[in-house]
């Protein structure tokens, strides 16, 4: 990447066009993975395709180590895409009858809050599909290449998957929220259990726990297991509101929970409820 920067030694990555930073991000990638070179070709002659391409070979690419260069020019540019998202601050959100929850409609990875959840799969790498439109690609898209590193350190360590309604806690990184809980749902392929009840209610009771543990203040949760697992919506709306009303009950650390759905289905469940 050296042709990419003015000065390697640099603190401060100096202002270039969002086309030249994303072209040395996907040639120091296209190095790593020489077998996306021709498929690549595809993709270059405009910027969105070309981001699209960053994209992709972030999503595919395995936890390994990662040039120093690399992470400051696409900390750079994740910061930049950050700001121009806009970040929300859940602090600042209306909440609902209960001062401490509230709902609200849009980009998870958007939100500035001591921790938003991830809804991730066993291996807890995030989604390896390129450009996948579920949110564990959606939030290691935003993170970084750091946080699949983090991931695999945890994993490597724990030596097994992890298992569903458990927890991970995991850095940030170049989203707003300064941590993520990784947690994983269950995955309904026909009637609906109460085993899969329970550890679905399991996942918020983890990460609620995990949350108060390291005490943290805000929790965003997006609706876990609805997407690509096929809970059903509304009975997982149902579960996580009363796992999470029944927490706060007994536990006064937590004082904002946000239950972030994406959909306008959920939106109408969830308004339901409360």
């Amino acid at each position: 990447m050296d042709n990419c920067y003015y000065s390697k030694t640099a603190k401060v990555v100096p202002r270039m066009q969002r086309r030249k930073m994303i072209s040395c991000l996907n040639e120091t990638l296209l190095k790593e993975l020489p077998q996306y070179k021709e498929q690549a070709q595809a993709f270059i002659g405009d910027i969105d395709s070309e981001r699209r391409l960053l994209r992709s070979l972030m999503n595919v690419r395995s936890p390994m180590t990662v040039q120093k260069d690399f992470l400051i020019l696409q900390d750079a540019l994740l910061s930049q895409e950050r700001e121009e998202r806009g970040v929300v601050d859940v602090a600042e959100l209306p909440t609902t009858a209960n001062p401490r929850i509230v709902l609200w409609q849009g980009d998870i990875t958007r939100l500035k809050a001591d921790a938003i959840v991830n809804a991730a799969n066993s291996a807890l790498l995030g989604c390896f599909v390129p450009c996948h439109h579920c949110i564990d690609n959606a939030i290691h898209s935003a993170a970084g290449v750091q946080l699949r590193q983090e991931c695999h350190r945890l994993m490597k360590k724990q030596g097994c998957e992890e298992s569903n309604g458990s927890a991970k806690i995991t850095a940030g990184y170049n989203l707003p929220a300064s941590y993520v809980l990784h947690t994983v749902g269950p995955i309904i392929h026909g009637p609906l259990t109460q085993k899969s009840c329970d550890e679905l209610a399991s996942c918020y009771k983890s990460c609620l726990s995990l949350a108060a543990e390291h005490n943290l203040v805000s929790i965003a949760f997006c609706c876990i297991s609805t997407g690509e697992y096929h809970f059903p919506q509304k009975k997982a709306a149902e579960i996580a509101v009363q796992t999470v009303n029944d927490f706060l009950y007994m536990n006064d650390k937590i004082q904002k929970v946000v239950f972030n759905v994406f959909s306008q289905e959920d939106g109408v469940i969830y308004r339901d409820l409360f």
